[in-house]
């Protein structure tokens, strides 16, 4: 089995190398290239075609933000892993709207790094439920909302699965609540991941809250 391929992009020198030297201790885990702005990250994505990006989400000549849009646009494989320094940034919000697939603090420790990485290259969402909900809902409420996608093309039980995950249930917490099968869940979040031209769970839960299918809490929840 190949080894998932990293680029690292932060306009720091010592955090790039620092990752990029924890990522290598890993067999699994190769570091393809590393960038210290957006364009750079941009460019070396197209040139190296990695599994994961680790991006910073503030750099210069290119922000993290647009770099992450520009890399999931192209249609390659590579998926964008934002690092930031706070979990409710409004700036991480934007990078998941953007296409990002989960974002990580900076303090993150070494496993968790790892592990990360691993989801993310495998096609999985990376946000804790409870973050999500408290990001994404605090954002979508402050601002206004978009036209909505056509959640009209999803059947009833997807539009219930949809509502589930947006609220941060796992696929096993929603067979339990719909009483279906766990494999059932994964074939109707596949369904709606299509029908929405979405590339995966951190998606559906923005497109749930910015339609009005889940309302944002007003208060800490």
């Amino acid at each position: 089995m190949s080894a998932i391929r990293v680029v690292v992009a932060d306009d720091m020198e010592v955090v790039r190398a620092g990752f990029a030297a924890l990522l290598d201790t890993q067999p699994d885990l190769a570091v393809a290239g590393t960038a210290a702005d957006g364009a750079e990250a941009v460019r070396r994505c197209a040139e190296l075609d990695p599994d994961v990006v680790l991006m910073d989400v503030r750099m210069p000549v290119m922000d993290g933000i647009e770099a992450a849009r520009r890399i999931t646009a192209a249609g390659g494989p590579a998926r964008v892993l934002m690092l930031t320094t706070f979990d409710l940034d409004e700036h991480v919000y934007d990078a998941l709207v953007a296409g990002a697939s989960g974002f990580l603090l900076k303090d993150v420790t070494a496993e968790r790094l790892f592990d990360a990485v691993r989801v993310v290259a495998a096609g999985e969402a990376l946000l804790a439920p409870g973050i999500t909900r408290r990001l994404i809902g605090e954002f979508a409420r402050l601002r206004p909302r978009p036209a909505a996608p056509a959640l009209a093309a999803l059947t009833p039980r997807e539009t219930d699965v949809l509502r589930l995950v947006a609220e941060g249930l796992s696929n096993p917490e929603i067979a339990a609540r719909l009483v279906i099968g766990e494999e059932t869940v994964k074939t109707h979040v596949s369904r709606v991941l299509r029908k929405l031209g979405l590339r995966d769970r951190v998606q559906a839960v923005v497109t749930a809250y910015e339609s009005g299918l889940v309302v944002p809490r007003t208060g800490a929840g």
